[in-house]
């Protein structure tokens, strides 16, 4: 395992040096701090390409049969995002078809369909496989959202890894722990060059494929396991998903699109209103989500105590968020 490890991170690492050098000399893939984007918090022009060295980083999933079904799927989301990355060139209905494409072909490669949802509820198949695609592609926007600090969206995802490590170690599933710990390889090579100086940004390919990768795993094993629930699945993933949820609700009860992009989300508040630093965002929100992380991991078998960490999850957040948005107004109108 250790060597998988290093052959994914030394990939990653060396792959994401490259792409700095030549994206800072060609002037591709740059994130121009210039512009006036309500998600820029940054004061260098600086790549969105770490997807790329992350991609290169998976090669050794081709050496698992588990992961060697994953690859066709996880280009097609590297794709939906990429291109954005490159030149702002792709549709959202385009870049939304490539996700549901790589979520179908993940689903049909591994028939990992969710028809158990726990406390007595079950699904017909169509039903759990259509409820499957939508949370896959849910959750590849979700990272995504929450990919404003550096370190901040990476370091969900080697929280959110880890925790599977441990559910697969018990389930004495040598394919998904070997596909973890590659995934994990990979993607610590790119935060260690993200956190804490934002020497290159995941962009949209980076943030959509690793949403797409765990989204697989965590449905892989809630699908396939009857000892993991699939709400403990749901509660590792309450912070990025919540606040997809959270942001829509908002946007909609104010009469905005879902998709028109603000300043509002939680991290951005915790920037302004706390720790005014950019990575110190992303620890201030690691620490606050390690709790449920590590509770959940803890009672991944249990339905009933997930959903309420779930709910305790949500209760705090609207809590923050409530305290830190009336701070926030208050300071704009008397600056």
């Amino acid at each position: 395992m250790l060597k998988l490890f290093l052959y994914a991170f030394f990939i990653a690492f060396i792959t994401l040096l490259v792409v700095i050098y030549f994206t800072h000399k060609y002037h591709l893939f740059i994130d121009n701090n210039e512009e006036d984007k309500p998600q820029n918090f940054h004061t260098n022009s600086t790549p969105r390409a770490g997807g790329i060295g992350i991609l290169f980083g998976l090669v050794p999933l081709a050496f698992i049969p588990l992961g060697l079904e994953f690859i066709p799927s996880i280009l097609f989301a590297f794709l939906s995002g990429i291109f954005e990355d490159f030149h702002n060139s792709l549709s959202p209905k385009l870049r939304l078809l490539l996700q549901f494409i790589a979520a179908f072909m993940g689903v049909w490669l591994t028939d990992a369909v969710v028809t158990y949802l726990g406390v007595g509820i079950t699904l017909p198949y169509w039903l759990g496989a259509v409820f499957t695609l939508f949370a896959i592609v849910g959750m590849m926007n979700a990272i995504n959202i929450i990919d404003g600090f550096n370190g901040l969206a990476s370091g969900v995802i080697l929280f959110i890894l880890i925790s599977f490590a441990v559910i697969s170690y018990e389930q004495n599933n040598h394919d998904i722990f070997s596909m973890v710990t590659v995934v994990f390889g990979a993607t610590f090579g790119f935060f260690i060059l993200n956190f804490p100086k934002g020497k290159i940004f995941l962009g949209d390919g980076g943030a959509y494929m690793l949403g797409f990768i765990v989204a697989m795993i965590g449905i892989f094993l809630a699908s396939k396991y009857e000892s993991v629930s699939p709400w403990y699945v749901l509660a590792i993933f309450i912070y990025p998903v919540w606040e997809v949820l959270f942001s829509i609700i908002r946007k909609l009860s104010i009469g905005l699109s879902p998709m028109q992009p603000d300043s509002y989300h939680l991290h951005m508040l915790i920037y302004r209103q706390i720790t005014k630093n950019n990575p110190l965002t992303s620890v201030f929100i690691w620490v606050s989500i390690l709790p449920s992380m590590l509770l959940s991991t803890y009672y991944a078998n249990s339905s009933i105590y997930n959903i309420f960490i779930a709910f305790g999850f949500i209760c705090c957040y609207l809590i923050l968020y409530y305290y830190l948005y009336k701070k926030d107004t208050q300071h704009s109108k008397n600056p």
